[in-house]
């Protein structure tokens, strides 16, 4: 599967199409919340973590950190929007990639 049907993922592509520059902006939008471990290792938080679709970097977040995190979410969805960016639920995507999948 390529994104928990309980995410939002934020596209790393503009409303125009154009791809969201620098090449590296999800890992850094995720690693605003990770941490390292005692293994010494980065870690991301569980709610928040950077994916690829088609070849599209996209940061996928957790619909629990909404209520959990408010203020952080609502940073994640701003930074989104004011870089115009597409924000879509995970849902929708799967309906897209995978249409009439789940028909009976």
């Amino acid at each position: 599967m390529i994104c928990n049907p309980y995410e939002i993922v934020i596209q790393g592509l503009t409303s125009e199409g154009r791809t969201f520059r620098p090449s590296d902006w999800a890992e850094r939008l995720a690693g605003i919340l990770s941490s390292f471990g005692d293994d010494q290792k980065l870690a991301y938080h569980q709610f928040v973590r950077p994916m690829m679709l088609d070849n599209v970097r996209c940061v996928a977040v957790d619909k629990k950190l909404e209520k959990n995190q408010p203020q952080v979410f609502r940073f994640l969805m701003d930074f989104a929007k004011d870089n115009d960016l597409r924000i879509v639920d995970c849902r929708t995507l799967i309906d897209e990639i995978y249409p009439n999948q789940f028909l009976a």
